[in-house]
């Protein structure tokens, strides 16, 4: 069984993003760090004990990684905003084949004290035009959000829209149960982040 584990939110530059949502959520993002096998770095924001959100970019400074970026960086455009979703599980190994052709091969990664598994898709993009969830395998016992500080921030709602909507629900079914996420039919993927703020109720979209 798949759990939220965090929210992706692309931007152009790490400075862009970081600005857009601490603008939106009236709060601070903690200091992130770097991703040396994908080029790219992040700024994270607990959202509960066990959920964070992370603004991630391409880091300029880094070499290219030679494959795909995740989460569609190389081809992301315009103002930063939700791009993905991640979902943990015991056991990626097992975990995969029950996922859509697409989801990705695993891959080892490693940042500071932090060790994961994580199954990254050849060109980037996710299935379901980024709507189906990255997997995550931590390792090690330890976890972002352990790090990071409470700024009072909550995910009350993740809402997935799509037009194919029922071919969604489906491929998420037996893997995912979790209030928070839903899946609407629309007709343009999006994705929206209903977040509890000390300031009020704010909308990432």
């Amino acid at each position: 069984m798949l759990e939220l584990d965090h929210l992706a939110i692309a931007a152009a530059t790490l400075d862009e993003g970081v600005a857009a949502v601490e603008a939106a959520l009236g709060v601070r993002l903690a200091v992130g760090g770097r991703h040396e096998a994908m080029g790219t770095h992040n700024r994270l924001l607990r959202l509960s004990p066990a959920l964070y959100l992370e603004v991630i970019a391409i880091d300029p400074e880094a070499p290219p990684p030679g494959r795909a970026r995740w989460f569609g960086l190389d081809r992301f455009r315009g103002r930063p905003r939700p791009a993905a979703w991640v979902a943990r599980t015991a056991n990626l190994t097992a975990a995969l084949p029950q996922a859509p052709a697409g989801t990705g091969r695993p891959m080892d990664f490693a940042r500071g004290d932090l060790r994961w598994r994580m199954a990254v898709p050849e060109d980037g993009e996710l299935p379901f035009d980024g709507l189906f969830p990255a997997l995550i395998e931590w390792q090690g016992g330890l976890h972002p959000v352990a790090m990071l500080p409470d700024t009072g921030c909550r995910l009350v709602g993740l809402e997935l829209y799509h037009p194919r909507a029922d071919a969604l629900c489906h491929a998420l079914e037996g893997l995912l149960d979790d209030p928070l996420v839903a899946v609407h039919p629309a007709p343009e993927p999006a994705l929206r982040a209903l977040i509890d703020t000390p300031h009020g109720r704010r909308i990432l979209e």
